[in-house]
This record gives structure tokens, sequence and C-alpha cells, in this order.
């Protein structure tokens, strides 16, 4: 029977994103586009300070050779959020080379920011996934706060790093011609057999973790995150040493005794949650990157280092994936 409908021209699996500011000063989507199995949702009356957009997928994953390809543009002096609704599930590839994966493109303008704070991605037993996320951003002015992480899979069905291949690429440029890269950061989790400690499994080789990720942050919407999150590392208790050398904090206001008194508890919660994490400056970025016992644990520490600044730049709503 012969449809009564136009053919779509539209790729499967494709959306656009566009934000501008209008004035004096109101965030504006202006773009808002998807093709199945994506699925983009905005609240109808955003935050004032940013556009907050969800990611959703039909289903709440990628089902094996699923190919999603999302692109945003954030326009001069706007700010967009980009969250999820729960942890992005890649369902069992039908053979180790049918791909699953996920392509994001981003253009942050001069003064523009953006928040991509999901929830984790959650590899089943048996999946192949591949990630890249690439920004092109203002050299000077643009900012960015991305959180990237993955869990262990479904520990309800005693699922430890059973996933065949997890790979995600993170790349930062300018968007200055030509484009120079400015950061670029990739991780690659091989399952059995896949990799040159073979007597190794990856179970193993995550030594106890149940998640890992990574926190890229820049620009000037985030300076006073990315001193905070640079000095509580180099206060960190150091092998031999004492409790930590002092340092500044980004809360102004707090006397120096209840900044160690807060330092000290979390440094307990972080020794009871399993948290490791390690902090690097790079190219006037800041290279966040966690491990922890449990989702939950990460969730908490992020949360902790983060929602100070999120919640005041981009809104509460920003946090969804960390409460």
């Amino acid at each position: 029977m012969t449809s009564p409908f136009t053919p779509s021209t539209s790729a499967p699996g494709r959306g656009h994103i566009s934000v501008c500011l209008l004035p004096p000063s109101t965030p504006h989507l202006s773009t808002l586009s998807y093709t199945y199995p994506l699925k983009l949702i905005s609240p109808s009356h955003p935050s004032q300070r940013a556009v907050l957009v969800f990611l959703l997928s039909y289903g709440g994953g990628l089902v094996s050779g699923d190919a999603v390809t999302l692109s945003a543009d954030v326009l001069a002096n706007a700010r967009l959020a980009l969250v999820t609704q729960g942890s992005t599930k890649i369902f069992k590839a039908r053979s180790p080379d049918v791909v699953s994966s996920q392509t994001l493109n981003v253009r942050v303008e001069a003064g523009a920011a953006l928040c991509l704070l999901p929830d984790p991605v959650q590899p089943f037993a048996g999946s192949v996934y591949e990630q890249r996320q690439v920004f092109h951003v203002d050299g000077a002015t643009a900012s960015l706060l991305v959180l990237d992480w993955v869990s262990e899979g479904r520990t309800a069905r005693g699922e430890r790093w059973d996933f065949e291949s997890w790979r995600g690429k993170n790349e930062v440029w300018t968007l200055e011609k030509p484009a120079r890269l400015l950061l670029r950061d990739n991780v690659i989790l091989n399952g059995d057999g896949q990799s040159p400690l073979d007597q190794f499994t990856l179970e193993s080789r995550m030594d106890n973790l149940a998640i890992f990720g990574t926190l890229i942050v820049r620009g000037p919407l985030f300076t006073t995150l990315s001193t905070f999150l640079t000095e509580e590392f180099l206060a960190l208790p150091r092998i031999g040493s004492g409790s930590g050398s002092g340092s500044r904090s980004w809360h102004n206001e707090t006397s120096s005794t209840d900044i160690d008194e807060k330092r000290t508890s979390r440094h307990q919660r972080e020794q009871a949650d399993g948290i490791l994490w390690t902090a690097a400056a790079v190219r006037g970025f800041v290279v966040v990157k966690i491990g922890a016992k449990s989702v939950e644990g990460a969730r908490n520490w992020i949360r902790e280092m983060v929602q100070e600044v999120v919640e005041r730049e981009f809104g509460e709503g920003s946090l969804l994936c960390l409460r």
C-alpha cells in the first residue's frame, strides 16, 4: 500500500539545538529538532540563566547498531545546559563488530557557556559502544563544564565491567580558523581478550571501582571552580605527610578554620566511598579523573564540588543527574 505521507528526508538519530540570547538578557531556544531514536525535550519556561534541554532515547538506551548524532550551537553570550533523565543504557551487541555510538558536536561562541552533566553511561554485558564529543569554542571567552562517566553495568544482574568495549573521546578545538586543538581526552576500556594485558580481566584492572569518569572545566565562568578543584587536589593528604597543606578557597566568606573542617569532612567521606581522584591544569583547562566504589558515592562527590557554581550560573535543573 502506498503511504499518503511525504517520505522523510531526515536521517535517523539526528538532532540539532540552537540557543541565543534575546534582549535584554533572555536565553532563547531558537532550534530544537530530532529523529528517532533520539529525543530532545526542553521545559516551556527555562531558567532565566540558561536554556535546559533533556537528552533522551526511546527505550532508555541504544540497541545494537544504533547511532545518534547531536549538534548544538550556543551563540554569543547564551548558556545551554544538557542533562538526561537516567543512565544511557547500552544493550548487548549482536556481534563484536556491531557498534552502538553517540556523537556530539557543539559550537560555543564568545561569552557563551555549555554545562553538560548527564547521568553515567551504563553498558550492559556484551555491549560495544563508542562516543565522540567535539567542542569548538571561542578561544578567550567561552566556558565549558563537561562530565563524561561510565558505570560497571547492571550490578543487580551481577555485571561488573562485562561489556566487550567502551570508547570515549573528548576534543576541544578553537572556533578560529584554522581550528587549533586545545585538548584531547581519550578513554578505552576493552573487555577480556582485547587488551595487551590479556592475563587480567577488565574487572580486575578496574580494581573494585564501580564507576570511572572525567570532568572537564574551562573558561571565565568557571574560574573559581577551576581554582577550587586544583587547590583541593593539592591539599589532599599525601603518603608520608600530614593532613595536607592549606590553600585558598572559592568560598571567600568562609574562614580558614571552616575550610579545614569542610575539607577534613570531605576527605573522610572520600575514604568511606572509595573515591580516587586527580586534577591537572592543561592549556587553560582543569581535567579531573575520578573513580569510586559506587555510583552514588561518585554522584555525591561531584555534586559537592560543582553544585554552588552550577546552580548560580545555570539553575538547579542543571544538576538533575547529581541528585
